[in-house]
């Protein structure tokens, strides 16, 4: 499970237009139509080109759990395309993201400061910049230790400078022990 990944997944699918199907031979249906054959689905699910035949037909209706999270998450990655494009588009021109986390924060600094590691819970608004950073990062596959280290950047110049007012002499945030992380557009 990626939490910044899935994170910033989830807060575009809050733009969706349209619910994605819920069913799941609704599922397998859009999929067989977004990939053009039932081999193809079958491949990305792996499971036999067989049961996604019979899922279509609707002769099959509630897959394993473990079938269940994959074709979900398929769907959903594929939903709505044009929507999720004009949402990360918006959020990384005009918009901003905003973050919502509780973890524990910490920071480098010079001797003499209160650099001491806490539980914080912040709920910040990162200008447009950060977004595009950020969704520009999971487009070309970064891990997740790296959309980390952007969040964390973010909220080093965002919230402890004050965007360049205060701390100027802060060196880097630490984002650790994530109890809870949540974006929105």
């Amino acid at each position: 499970m990626s939490l910044f990944g899935d994170g910033l997944d989830a807060a575009v699918q809050k733009a969706f237009t349209r619910p994605a199907p819920k069913s799941a031979p609704a599922q397998m249906r859009y999929l067989v139509k977004q990939l053009k054959g039932t081999k193809a689905v079958a491949q990305m699910l792996r499971v036999s080109q067989r049961t996604v035949e019979r899922y279509v037909k609707d002769q099959i209706k509630k897959p394993r759990p473990d079938l269940a999270a994959r074709l979900e998450r398929e769907v959903k990655a594929r939903w709505q395309p044009q929507i999720r494009a004009k949402a990360r588009e918006k959020a990384a021109t005009t918009g901003g993201i905003v973050i919502d986390t509780r973890a524990r924060l910490g920071y480098t600094a010079p001797i003499g400061t209160t650099d001491q590691d806490r539980i914080r819970h912040l709920t910040v608004a990162l200008p447009p910049r950060y977004a595009a950073r950020l969704f520009e990062a999971q487009e070309q596959g970064a891990t997740e230790q790296r959309l980390q280290e952007l969040a964390a950047e973010a909220l080093k110049e965002v919230y402890f400078q004050d965007n360049g007012r205060r701390a100027g002499q802060l060196e880097e945030v630490r984002f650790t022990d994530i109890e809870h992380l949540e974006f929105d557009l």
